[in-house]
């Protein structure tokens, strides 16, 4: 049962690519959310980020990739060294060749890159009736409505209304174009439990996920955020004093 919920889960947001050619230039409009890392201030939610982990490692890494982000990397959302040991230790990687010339499984370690579900292309398309799973690296940037969008889509699903006619295999899906989605449903309240005690709700889980794809998008928002606020005053502070000087210096000129 656990394996089916997390084929299902995972798949879902493969499901992201698919039907693009069903009703592609149809408009449909997200849900707006409010995020922590909006605006030029904003900052990720550390405790959102990790549920959001949790959500990856446990429901959506069966699947897809994160080929961009080492476990190290982890320490930006507020995991210690011990604990990206600890995560990055629970993977196996392939390394080598030893001294025989070949091959090896070895524990994960924090340098390592996220361990990906497939060894290669064709093998994720032989588990996946032939589709290949995005990396999710980019998944946030990649989709027009960045991640109000990927909200949506793990929201949208419900049963279609009666004179809407269905594709075989399809699924119903009132936020994704042409409301056809090949995947089925990722997420269902209560699928995971978080050490925190937070409420699995889909809409809850849906949040902290996005959270967490947004962070392995731009894990140097934060940074950016800080020096471009840092720009801003030095050029504000600058133009004060070139506008004092500029007074004092025509003083005199009528």
């Amino acid at each position: 049962m656990r394996r089916s919920l997390l084929t299902a889960a995972a798949a879902a947001i493969l499901a992201f690519t698919a039907g693009q050619g069903i009703a592609a230039d149809e408009t449909v409009h997200v849900m707006k959310q409010h995020w922590s890392f909006d605006g030029p201030f904003g900052t990720y939610d550390r405790a959102a980020a990790q549920r959001g982990f949790q959500i990856y490692k446990e429901v959506c890494s069966n699947c897809h990739a994160i080929n961009m982000i080492h476990y190290r990397d982890l320490t930006g959302i507020g995991f210690n060294e011990d604990e990206v040991k600890a995560i990055a230790a629970g993977y196996q990687t392939t390394d080598g060749p030893n001294d025989e010339g070949e091959m090896f499984q070895r524990p994960g370690r924090p340098a390592d890159l996220f361990a990906r579900p497939f060894a290669n292309e064709k093998a994720a398309r032989a588990a996946n009736n032939g589709a290949l799973p995005p990396d999710l690296s980019l998944i946030v940037k990649a989709r027009e409505g960045g991640p109000d969008y990927v909200y949506s889509i793990l929201n949208g699903y419900e049963d279609p209304p009666q004179d809407f006619k269905l594709g075989n295999g399809m699924n119903y899906n009132k936020y994704f174009p042409g409301h056809q989605i090949a995947m089925p449903k990722p997420l269902n309240d209560g699928a995971v439990t978080y050490a925190d005690g937070t409420q699995t709700t889909v809409p809850q889980m849906a949040h902290d996920v996005v959270t967490f794809l947004t962070w392995a998008a731009e894990p140097r928002l934060e940074e950016r955020h800080q020096t471009g606020f840092k720009v801003m005053l030095f050029l504000a502070i600058a133009a004060v004093l070139f506008y004092a000087v500029k007074r004092k210096i025509w003083a005199d000129v009528h």
